[in-house]
């Protein structure tokens, strides 16, 4: 598979046309590939909930859009935040195991590299927080 810019407008697209405001697409191999490796498309408005990976760290990187990164501490509160955005100083992060976050996409068009350790295990109410970033 190509990931090329008709690849990504067709994911946008789809994002657009979504309630959610957001769609991705599976990057395994088959569904017995135990890695994690995914595009997300991104319209500004999508709203995500600040949230951790208790089992697993995350690599992000901005192929097109702009996206706020932002981290938080136990309690919900902002401690960094990370304008990302590709042909600027920082195209991608890696999310350390455990730490709170979340993103704000800031153009239409934004599409994300992501890549997580092991398998996919939904997140379980504790790694969820009840404020949401994008409302």
């Amino acid at each position: 598979m190509k990931l090329d810019s008709s690849l990504l407008d067709t994911l946008t697209a789809q994002a657009k046309a979504s309630p959610r405001l957001r769609m991705n697409l599976d990057l395994r191999n088959s569904p017995e590939d135990l890695s994690q490796r995914m595009l997300n498309a991104l319209e500004p408005g999508t709203v995500l909930p600040i949230h951790r990976h208790r089992q697993s760290s995350e690599t992000v990187v901005v192929l097109r859009g702009k996206v706020r990164w932002i981290y938080y501490d136990e309690n919900g509160n902002v401690t960094d935040t990370f304008i990302v955005a590709p042909g600027s100083d920082l195209v991608g992060l890696s999310v350390p195991k455990g730490q709170w976050h979340s993103l704000e996409c800031l153009e239409s068009g934004t599409v994300i590299l992501e890549c997580k350790d092991g398998a996919y295990v939904p997140l379980g109410d504790e790694d969820v927080k009840d404020i949401r970033c994008g409302q």
